[in-house]
């Protein structure tokens, strides 16, 4: 079993940065792949990066070059550092824990989520 408590949401301006935090309970947390999704109001939830227990990394088109996705297992923490922030990455966004792959069904245990507000 996994418990996931994301952090870090608010409200920024575009061009602005934000880090989100996953903080992870339980012994086999490196044993995940662990993903970031997003879910503006009105749309479904959708793929934004994925770092496998090896550090291999996925992103979304949109975001290639803007976000990056780490983890330190030794903390139990999934890590997403948003630059050059756009109005459209405005969502809530959520961790996720379980295989390495892009659709939600691909993982187990799943955050609260966190909101991210960027201004124009």
């Amino acid at each position: 079993q996994v418990q996931l408590v994301e952090s870090g949401g608010g409200l920024v301006q575009a061009g602005g940065s934000l880090r989100l935090s996953c903080a992870a309970s339980g012994r086999t947390f490196s044993r995940y792949a662990m993903g970031w999704f997003r879910q503006a109001p009105g749309k479904e939830r959708e793929f934004v990066a994925v770092i496998s227990w090896i550090g291999t990394t996925s992103y979304t088109d949109s975001v290639k070059g803007r976000f990056t996705i780490s983890r330190d297992d030794a903390k139990n923490t999934l890590y997403l550092q948003m630059n050059s922030l756009k109005p459209e990455d405005t969502a809530i966004y959520y961790c996720a824990a379980g295989r390495f792959g892009r659709t939600p069904q691909t993982y187990e245990y799943w955050g609260q989520g966190t909101q991210v507000t960027v201004s124009s």
